[in-house]
């Protein structure tokens, strides 16, 4: 009897307490593991207990929902709490950044999608736009490594060849151009901690933003040690690529740095991509109350273009490049860069500010068929948000307000390409055809307020205040048209408002409305003649939407099921007046009504295996409202570059022994190929798997290989498309670019922690 009592004795001095990182909830059920294997068990109360003979000692705890970590315990008569970071599955607990409030995710009265580590490695990591593919809503055109274009709810659908419309940023860094595009296959998710995902327009937080805002985080060590690790892969297409990462984790700061290397002949002619690119992000606690943060990004690129095809080169000879993208040997290169830093200061108890400032570059070189391009982009900015917890009519509160500025310097040139006149040269450069100088800038002024009704209703009002200008020098004097002067938009005020009620623990209903606008490019507000349209106004829209979000059997289940209608008015449309010109115009209104939903689930098999299943997908109504372009009337038809659904059903498994499987089946419904809605792609489903092990080989080095299929079924399909192609000369429109057949890729992996 008294070594029974002894016994419980020192294990009740041992006791500890798991808790959720940033909301403090108790982890139940979470399993405690030493070198020996499993040691205990956290009760309903987060509480495990362990003898005084095991300690010190270093512990490993996973719990369903969150990321397993690594502890080093010791022995104490207090009750020591430790903190665990949900995971990807237990989405709700996971705090959004990425909104001026920072709130968990089942509180955001909007539909937010995460693409978290485990997004990641479902992929072959050689673009990071291949994790949106599972992001309900969204749909990513995938044309090539470097031809991309991405769009959310069908905004931006009809663009030609790139991003426009979606604000992103990189750790509070903007990436979208102030003109309204942007690349995100620049970045690679080596170097990445998650995004933040915010569907329908987020103008009353990030400007002009009608179809959404994308955010980046930067990979950052949450463990006080050091780490190197290094990386190679090969592929189908001879692609390559190298990791090496270094990071160095400490109290009072942290920095983290990534060089990748990745280079691929392509599947298709004119094919090759080489990509060099070098990501540096740490922070520093520079006081009590305040902290720094930088981030440093520097990327070289060269990719050739295949570019598009018409119906039969797809089907018969998708391998090809089109004809004169061949003849040219037409690519783009460029260097890009950019430089930010963030300070983010506790005032007093309730009240801080953060201020960012920012600078980036681009100098760039395309050689087309029709023309060769020369770009240098010079950007900077400041953003500044304060925060401040109070009580507004008696009730708990929060207030958040600030400021953007951003200025950009653009100067553009063309010049003939002569690659006809030097048969097998490719291209050549000729005579200057234009030379334009841009000075773009915009302000945004914000600010929103959450306030807690009661312990179940929360309400979330905001408004975001845009001012745009422009001036433009026409450099050029050879010709007779001078497109130099000055423009700017009319002031754009953008209210939200938002609510979430809590139905039942863990299970919460939203409803929000929210504006959006989208300013025009430049390009799209010259004329044929050169002159610029004073009378083109801002893309606007307005946002409905209701949606649900619950945990379900003890937090194993989550879902999420949003329905939303859009309604874009002064749809701007760019018509095709040349092989490579286009002009825009206001021609009409679109509505977007859409279904999307989400599920995942996860179960352990044996104690030690994970199994999460998961299924997500859209279903899209979108049209045009009232469309009437160059005397033809496209109202009613459906919207061209979306398809009419998606649908992915997955399954993770990972186990404690190390062995990860990844399995997933996609099916993309036919898109229609233009505004007339007089062709269609065809419905196509992708399969995809990938597996992997990790083990030690020596006590801090690890070693983790792997190996999967992309296209396991060998589907011929458009993975991209070019809405409204023209076909020149009596040729077939060239509307499709050919995806990818079944390829495969391996890897290995070392990771050595100090």
């Amino acid at each position: 009897m008294c070594f029974f009592f002894l016994n419980k004795l020192f294990s009740q001095e041992n006791q500890f307490k798991i808790l959720t990182l940033n909301t403090e909830q108790v982890v139940r059920e979470a399993r405690i593991f030493n070198a020996s294997g499993l040691v205990a068990v956290s009760d309903e109360y987060g509480i495990f207990e362990l003898n005084s003979r095991e300690l010190p000692g270093n512990f490993t705890i996973s719990a369903i929902g969150y990321k397993s970590s690594q502890f080093f315990l010791q022995a104490s008569k207090e009750i020591q709490q430790l903190y665990l970071s949900p995971g990807s599955e237990s989405l709700s607990e996971v705090v959004v950044r990425s909104t001026n409030i920072p709130k968990s995710l089942k509180n955001v009265p909007a539909s937010v999608n995460l693409v978290t580590q485990t997004d990641f490695k479902r992929t072959d990591a050689t673009n990071v736009l291949e994790t949106f593919n599972t992001v309900p809503g969204l749909f990513v055109n995938q044309g090539a490594l470097n031809t991309n274009k991405i769009n959310i709810r069908g905004i931006g659908a009809r663009s030609q060849y790139s991003t426009n419309r979606i604000q992103a940023y990189f750790e509070g860094i903007p990436l979208t151009t102030a003109e309204g595009e942007l690349t995100l296959d620049d970045f690679d998710q080596e170097s990445l901690d998650r995004i933040e995902v915010i569907k329908g327009p987020t103008s009353s937080i990030y400007g002009a933003g009608l179809g959404g805002s994308i955010n980046l985080y930067a990979k950052q060590s949450k463990q006080e040690e050091a780490q190197l690790t290094a990386k190679t892969q090969f592929g189908s297409f001879n692609t390559r690529k190298q990791v090496y990462q270094a990071s160095n984790t400490t109290k009072e700061s942290s920095i983290f740095g990534t060089f990748t290397y990745l280079t691929s002949n392509g599947y298709r002619d004119n094919g090759n991509y080489d990509r060099k690119s070098v990501l540096v992000n740490g922070s520093l606690k520079t006081s009590q109350n305040g902290s720094l943060s930088y981030l440093a990004n520097f990327t070289r690129l060269k990719a050739f273009i295949p570019s598009s095809l018409n119906e039969e080169d797809l089907r018969n000879d998708p391998e090809k490049a089109a004809f004169t993208w061949g003849q040219a040997r037409g690519y783009e290169s460029y260097d890009k860069g950019m430089l930010g830093g963030s300070y983010t200061h506790a005032l007093f108890d309730d009240f801080s500010n953060t201020t960012s400032i920012f600078l980036s570059f681009r100098d760039a070189y395309e050689p087309r068929p029709f023309n060769i391009l020369k770009e240098e982009r010079v950007s900077a900015g400041v953003r500044t948000k304060f925060n401040l917890n109070t009580r507004v009519f008696e009730l708990p509160s929060v207030i958040s307000f600030g400021a953007e500025y951003y200025n950009e310097w653009y100067e553009t040139g063309t010049f003939q390409n002569r690659y006809e006149d030097f048969p097998g040269n490719g291209s050549v450069l000729g005579e200057r055809l234009s030379n334009n100088e841009q000075d773009r800038n915009y302000a945004n002024f914000f600010a929103q307020l959450n306030l807690e009704i009661t312990e179940k209703w929360n309400l979330e009002a905001g408004f975001n205040i845009n001012n745009t200008t422009y001036n433009l020098t026409d450099l050029f004097v050879q010709d007779e048209i001078d497109q130099t002067g000055e423009y700017s938009f009319d002031i754009v005020v953008s209210p939200r408002i938002g609510a979430t009620y809590k139905v039942a623990e863990g299970k919460n209903i939203y409803a929000s409305v929210s504006h959006g606008f989208s300013i025009p490019t430049v390009a799209e507000t010259l004329t044929p003649d050169g002159q610029i349209n004073t009378n083109l106004k801002p893309e606007t829209g307005l946002n409905y939407e209701l949606g649900f979000k619950g945990n379900w059997l003890q937090n194993k289940l989550y879902t999420e099921v949003a329905v939303f209608s859009i309604q874009i008015e002064n749809l701007l449309v760019a018509q095709r007046v040349a092989e490579d010109q286009y002009v825009g115009v206001n021609a009409g209104k679109t509505n977007h009504n859409g279904l999307e939903f989400l599920s995942n689930y996860r179960f352990l098999v044996g104690g030690d295996i994970s199994v999460k299943p998961y299924v997500n997908g859209a279903i899209n109504f979108f049209e045009f409202d009232e469309f009437v372009n160059n005397d033809e009337d496209f109202s009613g038809n459906k919207l061209p570059g979306v398809p009419k659904y998606t649908l992915n059903l997955g399954v993770d498994v990972q186990s404690d022994s190390g062995f990860e499987f990844f399995g997933n089946y996609r099916n993309v419904g036919e898109i229609p190929l233009d505004d007339a809605n007089s062709g269609y792609t065809n419905q196509y489903s992708l399969l995809n798997f990938k597996a992997g092990y990790t083990f030690k080989l020596f006590q801090a080095l690890n070693l983790n290989f792997y190996g999967g299929v992309n296209n396991a079924l060998d589907k011929n399909y458009a993975a991209s498309i070019v809405t409204n192609a023209v076909g020149f000369g009596g040729a077939s429109p060239r509307y499709f670019y050919p995806g990818n057949p079944r390829n495969y890729y391996g890897g290995l992996q070392l990771n050595y922690i100090f």
